[in-house]
């Protein structure tokens, strides 16, 4: 039986509480150390995996729904999460067994000798044309090109990660000064609020909420993922460096399900975007328009050490961290 955890009605409000129950007061064993026979379609094996509620979460919806990880012997919850600094420590202590995340969360953890390891790709940006995350600001602001976002408040889901860094480098490349630049964290399904308020001057997000600020009388100021290392993966899949170890039979097993998933997504189309109308309450109309970035589970080394490299070059590491390390593939 699949398992994933019930969002109520209301949009905004299904996403902040969904985003805000990432962890457990009383931690599970850590995945991995008691590790089993391989994954089976007739004795499953419970996964819970941590995810953004956001667009891009919608394959791994649709296709627990449809069976497709069951079929892998993978009984699998989706748990929703904000974002790195609630991710990993998640999945560090047994919370979760995996996690859908940014690559920037793994790569500073590296750095910081935690046990974690990107197992999979899950999500590329786009490489032309409107990219799935974008700055966006509110009506009539006078914000228009990457330079001006100097001196500004913008908000990111999570400070000193990739949302930042790429858009220092954006306004950087237009001229713009961005050490003048106020970073503030505020969770994606808030920005809009916030924008309405004037409490920040712009924010970066992700789908739906791009559509959802441009609908409502706001512009696209600039794409920061697609103006600095275009085809940017926007989420891998994580586990740690245990289960890797312990449990290599369930990681194969849950990146062949991903691999499957995005497959059989493609062909589903009208599945996947229905799950955004029945997980985030997203209007039809809104769901059949929404852009999506391009799923695989296929990594992209030479883009994610362009991410590293251009940390070294704004200081939010001190060196690159250890791809080889870092990166498990087949």
């Amino acid at each position: 039986m699949n398992r994933r955890p019930a969002l109520v009605a209301a949009f905004v409000a299904a996403l902040s509480l969904g985003l805000a129950a990432c962890s457990s007061s009383d931690p599970a064993p850590p995945a991995g150390t008691a590790a089993s026979a391989a994954p089976d379609a007739d004795s499953p094996r419970a996964v819970t995996i941590g995810a953004l509620s956001i667009s891009e979460t919608a394959p791994l919806w649709a296709a627990v729904e449809a069976g497709v990880f069951a079929e892998h012997g993978l009984d699998v919850t989706v748990q929703p999460i904000q974002g790195g600094a609630q991710a990993m420590p998640a999945l560090l202590n047994g919370d979760i067994d995996f996690s859908v995340g940014q690559p920037f969360g793994a790569m500073r953890a590296s750095l910081q000798g935690l046990d974690v390891k990107i197992v999979a790709n899950y999500a590329q940006s786009l490489a032309d044309g409107d990219d799935i995350n974008s700055v966006v600001v509110g009506a009539g602001s006078d914000i228009t090109t990457p330079a001006d976002l100097a001196g500004r408040k913008v908000a990111v889901n999570s400070l000193g990660a990739a949302g930042d860094l790429t858009i220092m480098a954006a306004v950087e490349a237009d001229g713009g000064d961005p050490s003048t630049i106020e970073f503030v964290e505020v969770a994606f399904p808030d920005a809009a609020a916030q924008l309405d308020a004037g409490n920040i001057d712009a924010a970066w997000v992700p789908e739906p909420f791009v559509s959802m600020v441009v609908g409502a009388g706001g512009a696209r100021v600039v794409d920061p993922y697609q103006a600095t290392l275009p085809g940017l993966p926007t989420l891998v899949l994580q586990t740690t460096g245990a289960t890797v170890t312990d449990d290599p039979e369930l990681v194969a097993a849950v990146r062949d399900a991903f691999t499957e998933a995005f497959a059989w997504a493609e062909d589903n189309d009208d599945a996947v975007r229905q799950s955004l109308v029945d997980e985030m309450s997203l209007p039809e109309p809104a769901a059949a328009n929404l852009r999506f970035p391009r799923f695989s589970t296929q990594i992209d080394l030479d883009v994610l050490q362009g991410l590293a490299d251009l940390a070294v070059e704004h200081g939010f590491f001190d060196s690159a961290p250890d791809l080889d390390t870092l990166v498990v593939v087949d």
